[in-house]
């Protein structure tokens, strides 16, 4: 396999866990294969007269080593036309920064190998992309109207409240039927988010964790079980929750072939769902992670099959 000419998109890569980061994991594996890795800031991106370059750092070494994971060679300014692969990585918020990096990134299309394809970032916001779906997840509203979302709660009583384009569990409130807070919530959502709030009902099977499956190309290749603290209801593992081994059961694998072939058309390659329960809450197509947990607990190795997917294409 000739060598490819990889241009990762992300955060910072000297801030990242090397135990736990999953865009540090695919780099690692690749620049394992011999690929050339350059790293740069959505800040630096830039659209010139029709081309996207973008002020990057190539990659001098690379490694599982604490404190000294990478080292770099000098800064260059970039066309991202020579390479032959750019993966999205950064984390969120999903904000108009992300959305107009997406619009500029599109331009390199015909060119290059872009991972996931940013159109389709664009358009498939990780709680709204999953509503195409309406009989795979639980009863849920999207509004900023306040009678509907008090009409939504009477119904179900038990509901959790989260701004709709949040990540990693923030600002995720559980609103149980005595809760007396919610008209303050609904007023602290109105003054932080221009945006609407999501609704759904409260699911009593995240005690038994929320599920983290990867898709390659719309094909379920790994899950990791991610268990909430007894004080907690968000499972993500940054506030307390624990990763434990699962089994990819029979309903996840319907729920997989019921959105693999949409995730297959639009080009999102690289997904993780979350399934509470029988129910799918979100599908994460801008940074998802979880595969270090994956292989940890005897799962399958996805970098490699993340890179022999690349590589075949």
């Amino acid at each position: 396999m000739p060598a490819l000419k990889i241009a990762i998109q992300m955060d910072p890569m000297e801030a990242v866990d090397i135990n736990a980061d999953t865009t540090f994991d695919l780099a690692l594996e690749a620049f394992s294969r011999g690929h050339s890795i350059w790293i740069y800031q959505p800040e630096t991106l830039r659209l010139e007269n029709g081309r996207v370059a973008a002020r990057t750092t190539k990659v001098a070494t690379f490694g599982r080593t604490a404190g000294g994971h990478v080292s770099w060679a000098d800064e260059e300014d970039v066309s991202l036309h020579d390479m032959d692969v750019l993966l999205v990585r950064q984390d969120p918020p999903f904000d108009m920064g992300y959305i107009t990096a997406c619009h500029i990134l599109e331009h390199l299309m015909q060119d290059v190998l872009v991972l996931n394809n940013p159109k389709e970032i664009r358009n498939a916001p990780e709680k709204l992309f999953v509503t195409e779906f309406p009989d795979l997840h639980p009863p849920t509203l999207i509004t900023s109207d306040e009678p509907a979302l008090r009409r939504f709660r009477e119904e179900h009583e038990d509901i959790i409240l989260k701004p709709l384009y949040g990540n990693g569990g923030a600002g995720v409130f559980r609103v149980r039927p005595d809760d007396q807070n919610f008209s303050s919530l609904l007023e602290m959502f109105s003054q932080f988010y221009r945006e609407p709030v999501i609704a759904q009902a409260y699911l009593k099977d995240v005690r038994a964790g929320d599920k983290r499956i990867i898709l390659i190309d719309g094909k379920p290749v790994g899950a990791i079980n991610r268990i909430p603290s007894a004080d907690e209801v968000r499972s993500n593992m940054h506030v307390g929750g624990v990763a434990t081994a699962v089994d990819i059961s029979a309903r996840d694998r319907e729920i997989c072939e019921r959105i693999g072939p949409a995730l297959s058309e639009r080009g999102l390659i690289f997904v993780g769902i979350d399934v509470i329960g029988d129910w799918l809450t979100e599908i994460n197509v801008t940074s998802p992670t979880g595969i270090q947990e994956v292989r940890k607990f005897g799962g399958a190795d996805i970098s490699i099959l993340f890179w022999d997917w690349v590589e075949a294409q």
